[in-house]
């Protein structure tokens, strides 16, 4: 895997994590137990600090980014699909965030909340706990989370970390 120093600033990453040998990780970046970055996932902390929780996925080519200001943090138990662009922002727990989504400088998304595919998360805004985001901008609907759809998400990377950890081999 592409784990790089940024002067004395090293990635601290859970030894029960699992990095894609073709992911990136740059400087202040911790990843925790059992979560799981996937093929041509950047994350760089260069500017300011990455968290990502406990049983999270972050999938193939999403890029997560940060600012000297504000930090980028991803909960457990998190979904981050793929090609998503996370700059300086909090996911809290158990959130969804959909293929290609945007969700920017200062945006809350709360614990159970969805950012459907595609969806741009302006700065500051908040996705509350069970809505879902949709569109451009992000227009909310409260309630309209699935939690079972989550978990089952979240279970089947947590199961095919497992996998990759002690099969995936470079032909």
């Amino acid at each position: 895997m592409a784990v790089y120093a940024l002067g004395d600033i090293e990635p601290r990453i859970d030894p029960t994590a699992y990095v894609h040998p073709d992911a990136v990780v740059i400087g202040d970046v911790t990843i925790g137990p059992e979560a799981s970055v996937w093929p041509c996932a950047v994350l760089r902390g260069d500017d300011g600090a990455i968290e990502v929780g406990a049983r999270t996925s972050i999938q193939d080519g999403t890029v997560v980014h940060t600012t000297p200001e504000v930090p980028t943090i991803v909960g457990a138990d998190c979904v981050i699909g793929h090609l998503v662009h996370l700059e300086a922002c909090t996911i809290e727990d158990g959130a969804l965030v959909g293929n290609g989504s945007i969700v920017l400088h200062r945006a809350v998304v709360r614990s159970g909340a969805v950012v459907g595919s595609g969806a741009v998360v302006p700065n500051g805004v908040e996705v509350p706990a069970g809505a879902m985001a949709l569109g451009i901008p992000a227009r909310i609907k409260e309630g309209a989370a699935d939690p079972a759809m989550i978990t089952h998400a979240r279970d089947s990377y947590v199961r095919r970390a497992v996998r990759y950890k002690t099969e995936l081999r470079r032909l």
